[in-house]
């Protein structure tokens, strides 16, 4: 029986590589983006791999609450099924947490959580049904290193992916009977369009207004020059073989530099920890 995934955010990175490998691997996937417009790069890539005709684009924006179980009500009458959720879609907002407002904080949760939960929500009755028949499903949350370890300058990131982590395990265990497996992804640094287009930089943080403003120039300056990106295929592949497994582990890192802050942190006291990080990103 042919398998259906729904991914969100596939207008490049991390959504759109993995849209492609799940289609190399058999599924039907259902590839989703907020604005149509940009599905250039997914349309170029699945030809390239010859996976045009086992993908289908749809608009979806995860913010629009309301509009979501509509969106999965038409894929599941066309398909009649979602046996994977990839939740991928989402940006990161930059600034130093005192030049953070709150109406930006709000709009980074609302995309980052939020719309995850909102989706996961809109998806579980489907997915509870197939339970029933012995099926279940299998709901990919891509989160971040920086839910289980905080980085300056990223406090709202760092939050929403926190939040993200906190949800995402109480589900899994909630939903365990029903042959749902509930799953977290959590990369390090990679080469996807979070650092350039997809990042924000909240309204005052690198102007005159920011008391901040050459600290917040120098860590982006680190993280322009100096940070090193993985291969994004790891992480689509990651998630591919994820969603093959009948049996996943709730948490994946992945990324060298993922490993490293991870047990940096947990091994390190604390103001030593600290002092390595301000040194490494120059913020002091």
């Amino acid at each position: 029986m042919e398998k259906i995934a729904l991914i969100t955010g596939t207008s490049s990175g991390i959504g759109l590589l993995t849209a492609i490998d799940m289609a190399k691997a058999g599924f039907r996937v259902i590839a989703t983006m907020r604005d149509l417009s940009r599905n250039t790069r997914l349309l170029q890539a699945a030809a390239d791999a010859g996976v045009s005709d086992r993908i289908e684009l749809r608009r979806l924006d995860i913010t629009e609450f309301d509009s979501l179980p509509g969106v999965v009500a038409e894929i599941v009458h066309d398909h009649g099924r979602i046996d994977v959720l990839v939740n991928n879609a989402g940006y990161a907002l930059g600034g130093f947490a005192e030049d953070i407002q709150l109406d930006e904080l709000r709009g980074q949760f609302d995309t980052n959580f939020f719309g995850h939960v909102a989706l996961t929500r809109a998806v579980l009755p489907t997915m509870r049904g197939q339970g029933v028949s012995g099926l279940g499903g299998h709901i990919i949350m891509i989160s971040s290193i920086s839910g289980l370890v905080s980085n300056p300058v990223t406090s709202s990131y760092s939050a929403s992916k926190h939040a993200l982590e906190g949800w995402t395990e109480s589900l899994r265990v909630e939903v365990r009977a029903l042959r749902i497996k509930v799953v977290l992804v959590e990369p390090g640094a990679y080469d996807t369009d979070i650092w350039e287009r997809n990042v924000r930089i909240g309204k005052i943080a690198l102007s005159e207004e920011s008391a901040n403003k050459d600290r917040a120039r120098r860590f982006a300056n680190v993280v322009k020059t100096k940070l090193k990106k993985g291969d994004t295929r790891e992480v689509s592949r990651l998630i591919t073989r994820i969603a093959q497994n009948p049996n996943p582990n709730l948490r994946y890192l992945i990324g060298k530099d993922a490993q490293v802050r991870y047990w940096s942190q947990r091994l390190l006291p604390w103001k030593v920890y600290e002092k390595i990080l301000v040194k490494a990103l120059q913020i002091d």
